[in-house]
């Protein structure tokens, strides 16, 4: 593995993913397991880290996400905004080893925090360095996060991903839905959420009983469900989003989801790959350390 001449890694709760680069920033190679922060103690990552990217070491590793959390690897302490995204001056050093971790970012009022987004937050920053507007990042606890000249202003986040899989798989609800989408139907609930907030837990009863009395689809109550749930959470945030510039981080589906939604409050979102700016953010931290990719 001469090639490689660092790693860069993602690791989640529940994911370890890494990618074998080489100096000028391209992919040798993409890896992945199930070896999340959740699943391991203090002294199982190491073996973890090895057991998928042992022939590529010694090379220098730079690594996001929960394993700087407080149960992971090594605590790396949050940034506190405002500030610009943590780089390689705040990551921690994972002591006897060439492993590298990036702080998550808090805010103190309202009580909030992130580890991993805002990696990715910084490769969308190296990518579109004179953005100003708002970074939302869907997933199962969705960011959204006012950047102005570079730095973090402030952050919310919403467990609407979360709820939703709460909901259809663990409530009454899960008699209802189904494992299809309805576009219609989505942007139904969006609408009658936005409009009516605080009437979300009637409606969202309403899909059980629609399913009862008037044998509504499950395909249908299921996509009408995320609308309920990402209508609900765009009116929270409407401060985040209305008139603002809009860029989105995320996966396929949800990025999609999101986008619509907004598209139809009229907010065009600048959509890009989560994978590629967690790799430009990860790399800008190398860069840093190492010296520029060429």
């Amino acid at each position: 593995m001469g090639q490689v001449a660092w790693i860069a890694v993602d690791w989640g709760t529940s994911h370890l993913r890494a990618w074998l680069m080489r100096a000028d920033g391209s992919i040798i190679e993409r890896r992945q397991s199930d070896a999340g922060m959740a699943t391991l103690d203090r002294d199982g990552f190491d073996p973890a880290l090895r057991a998928l990217v042992g022939d590529a070491l010694p090379a220098p590793v730079m690594a996001c996400g929960m394993v700087g959390s407080r149960q992971g690897w090594v605590e790396a302490p949050y940034a506190r905004v405002p500030c610009a995204p943590p780089g390689a001056a705040e990551a921690v050093q994972v002591p006897g080893t060439d492993v590298r971790i990036l702080p998550g970012v808090k805010q103190a009022r309202p009580a909030d925090v992130m580890r991993g987004e805002e990696t990715q937050i910084a490769g969308y920053l190296a990518k579109y360095p004179g953005f100003d507007g708002v970074i939302c990042l869907p997933g199962t606890h969705t960011k959204w996060v006012h950047i102005s000249a570079g730095e973090l202003v402030s952050f919310r986040t919403a467990m609407t991903g979360e709820m939703f899989a709460l909901l259809s798989q663990h409530s009454v609800l899960r008699h209802s839905v189904g494992t299809g989408w309805d576009t219609a139907s989505f942007s139904a609930g969006v609408d009658q959420a936005i409009s009516r907030p605080e009437g979300l837990a009637a409606s969202l009863f309403s899909l059980r009983a629609e399913g009862l009395l008037d044998g509504l689809d499950p395909d249908a109550a299921r996509a009408r469900l995320s609308g309920l749930l990402i209508g609900a959470e765009l009116a929270s945030m409407r401060p985040y989003w209305l008139g603002q510039q809009v860029a989105m981080i995320g996966a396929d589906g949800l990025v999609n989801a999101y986008s619509a939604a907004l598209a139809a409050q009229s907010v065009p979102c600048h959509i890009t790959n989560v994978e590629e700016m967690t790799l430009a953010g990860l790399t800008a931290a190398w860069a840093q350390t190492y010296g520029e990719a060429a």
